[in-house]
């Protein structure tokens, strides 16, 4: 699929806006602006918008990760009968609605982005994902919760999506994997502050190293988790107020004078660093391609993003089914393995420092492969994590390793894939095909959950750990088939 070109639309298409057979025609004032960015090759915004996106990121990871270690007391309180044996089994309905509304959100909301602007949808989902969390925190009951995380996974799968976009939308074309990985280490602290504060939370005193020894174990120490979480969305609503346009969108949307004048901040900033490349026109579009109305026209009656969007969602899909086993489940897995809770709790909190190791270390060499390697590259470090847990057996040292490898691991290929799906869909649909691929496929994760509960407690931990790793052995392979996108300009690899 690489390489392919879009389709021109049909006459019939042209002919009902008005257009010629090219479309509309781009300004020249736009396609210098246009110009403009892509000889930037450096961050051109403020840093601290680095941070005041990644603040979202953490935000997000944190929702992902705070059921992780918190939901043992969660279900026993809430569940009548529920034990930290047979929690995983009431795992799977609230992290399934959790990425229903998922589904929900990033089908719904982040198309409005591709209408009404990146920036103005960023602080509508942060909204709803942060009252999610506060409603999650006050359910009086186990069904309370599960559509509590529902209203949660609405916000959540839209600014996933939104933010991918714009983060893609704002760097420079050599580096749009480096400052995604460099946001997605954000999502690394807010996993690993989820993982610890549960097991602080709700977790009993144990002695180091089956757990903490100033653990609380708070009564409603769960509940604390989201109070928390609706905190951190409050502050990065403030804080996304600051956060600029994307200038590729105000083009789109014909405002270029607006576009203009961000691109002037951006090369000031660039040239603090170094002179710029030559401006030059060649290679910039000279037509915008007819947007439709819906945006999700301009993705399924397009056979070359169609065929994208099928492949993408698939391995999206698979891929997650490992994430979210690891992500939302690893404790809940361990303890139907028979670990104690406290013990399960710091293993999983121990292999989320891995997550943050990865994270930082791939912000210096994501771009020195092409997207699509990355996938494979992270299923041999998850089954080696996997491997190194099995054999461990009673080292919790060993242990402690092989979850700080599978943290690595099953993280590794996230970021650079968001990348890689960013750029396979045009600007005018951009949200709207990474919603379709990511916040769909996001199902998987559910779903895996719902069919790996029954089976993990009769399998070995070896069995279990391999078991849930296998899928990103399919993903890897769906990736292989993605187009090219590294180091490419956006108008050239999705016009």
């Amino acid at each position: 699929m690489s390489g392919m070109a879009a389709q021109p639309p049909s006459a019939a298409d042209n002919r009902r806006r008005g257009r010629g057979e090219q479309g509309e025609p781009i300004p020249e004032e736009s396609r210098r602006v246009m110009a403009r960015l892509d000889r930037i090759r450096t961050w051109s915004l403020s840093p601290a918008f680095l941070v005041i996106i990644g603040l979202g990121f953490l935000f997000t990871f944190y929702d992902i990760f705070d059921i992780n270690v918190s939901f043992v007391q969660t279900c026993t309180q809430l569940v009548p009968g529920c034990t930290p044996e047979t929690a995983l089994n009431y795992l799977a309905l609230p992290t399934i609605l959790n990425l229903l509304g998922y589904v929900v959100g990033t089908l719904v909301l982040s198309p409005l982005s591709d209408r009404i602007g990146r920036r103005n949808m960023l602080l509508i989902t942060m909204l709803i994902t942060g009252l999610g969390s506060l409603y999650t925190a006050l359910s009086p009951d186990y069904a309370n919760f599960v559509v509590s995380r529902a209203v949660t996974g609405i916000g959540i799968g839209a600014d996933l999506a939104i933010v991918n976009t714009y983060v893609g939308e704002v760097a420079p074309k050599q580096s749009r994997a480096k400052f995604t990985t460099v946001v997605f280490i954000m999502s690394a602290v807010g996993a690993f502050v989820g993982i610890w504060l549960g097991l602080i939370l709700t977790t009993p005193p144990t002695p180091w190293p089956t757990g903490l020894p100033f653990a609380v174990g708070a009564e409603s120490g769960w509940r604390w988790m989201y109070v928390v979480g609706a905190a951190l969305a409050i502050i990065a609503i403030i804080l996304r107020f600051q956060l600029p346009e994307s200038v590729r969108w105000l083009l789109q949307r014909g405002r270029a004078t607006d576009a203009a004048v961000l691109a002037d901040q951006m090369e000031q900033r660039a040239l603090r660093r170094g002179p710029l490349a030559e401006l030059s026109l060649a290679g910039t579009p000279t037509h915008w391609p007819p947007a439709r109305r819906v945006p999700y026209g301009d993705i399924f009656r397009n056979p070359v993003y169609l065929r994208r969007v099928i492949l993408l969602f698939f391995m999206w899909f698979v891929g997650y089914i490992t994430v979210y086993a690891y992500a939302a489940g690893f404790t809940t897995v361990l303890t139907s393995l028979k670990y104690s809770p406290p013990e399960a709790g710091i293993i999983a909190a121990v292999g989320s420092i891995g997550f943050i190791i990865e994270a930082v270390v791939m912000s210096f060499i994501v771009e020195k492969l092409e997207r699509r390697y990355w996938l494979p590259i992270g299923t041999v470090v998850t089954f080696i994590g996997a491997v190194v847990v099995a054999v461990g057996g009673d080292s919790l040292l060993v242990v402690f390793l092989g979850a700080m490898i599978i943290f690595a691991g099953f993280n590794l290929w996230v970021s650079p894939s968001y990348a890689m799906t960013v750029e396979s869909f045009p600007t005018r649909a951009r949200s709207t095909g990474f919603a379709i691929v990511d916040g769909v496929g996001h199902i998987g994760g559910g779903i895996g959950i719902l069919i790996l509960a029954p089976l993990i407690p009769h399998l070995s931990v070896i069995g279990a750990l391999l078991l849930i790793s296998s899928f990103l052995i399919i993903a890897s392979i769906l990736a292989q088939f993605a187009p090219h996108t590294r180091n490419r300009v956006f108008e050239e690899v999705s016009p």
